[in-house]
């Protein structure tokens, strides 16, 4: 009796109910610390700022969220692939963990629908959603501690949403691939890349390009130089097996 009483009466105490009802209905979350889950949604386009100068947004939650979804998977493939190598490993929780991966994540979970946010969301800003995802990680981290994290990750977000089987026969090293399809075909394929600063963005992102012989064939966006080049070159290679870019065709003129 007095269990069927609890839930009603933590409605009644929450600060508020709508939000505490949309995280446990489309996020299957039960709140205890309902600021931080607000927090985790605030991107920093949209920070509070307070006269003392503390400016809050999700950045923190986000960083805290990255490691502990990390040591997660770590640990998670670790059991999961007992005779499996570290290279192996470290590949198939780099797959998981891949920018374009967490912000398809975040959408399938429905995190989307949460993020408070003052910039338009098109291509250039989606990461915004796998950040949101990582700094809810960070939220519940916080609320419910490593155990229960690490069980919600697990059972709700790999089981439901990480197809395993698909992620070991994709391909992540594009850049090898695509400077392999140069040396092949004799085209020069070269890197081009560059921080770039954007809106209330304290740290920076990275752009680049792959030109073929001087033709722009692929361009992609990361948080770091590694991560953009990757995309750039998964984008190029794409093109190039897929619709025969040439050295008289770029990206630009398709």
């Amino acid at each position: 009796m007095i269990q069927h009483l609890i839930h009603p009466i933590k409605l009644l105490i929450v600060r508020d109910k709508k939000f505490y009802l949309l995280l446990r209905e489309h996020l299957k979350i039960t709140p205890g610390k309902l600021k931080l889950y607000e927090i985790a949604f605030l991107h920093r386009s949209a920070s509070i700022s307070f006269s003392d100068g503390t400016v809050v947004n999700n950045e923190r939650l986000e960083y805290l969220g990255d490691a502990i979804l990390d040591a997660v998977i770590a640990d998670y493939l670790f059991k999961k692939f007992p005779r499996k190598k570290e290279g192996f490993l470290t590949q198939m929780r780099s797959k998981i963990v891949k920018r374009a991966n967490l912000d398809q994540l975040a959408r399938n979970l429905g995190v989307d629908y949460f993020i408070v946010s003052n910039t338009q969301r098109n291509s250039h800003k989606k990461h915004i959603y796998g950040d949101a995802f990582e700094a809810l990680i960070g939220a519940i981290y916080l609320d419910k501690g490593y155990e229960k994290t690490r069980k919600y990750i697990i059972n709700y977000v790999l089981k439901n949403f990480v197809d395993l089987e698909d992620l070991l026969s994709k391909e992540t090293d594009y850049k090898s691939r695509i400077i392999e399809w140069g040396q092949k075909n004799k085209e020069m394929v070269t890197f081009e890349t560059a921080e770039e600063y954007t809106e209330m963005e304290q740290a920076p992102s990275f752009v680049a390009h792959v030109k073929s012989s001087g033709l722009l064939i692929g361009e992609g966006m990361g948080r770091s130089k590694k991560e953009a080049e990757q995309n750039a070159a998964e984008q190029a290679y794409n093109n190039v097996t897929t619709s025969g870019v040439s050295r008289s065709e770029s990206i630009e003129e398709q």
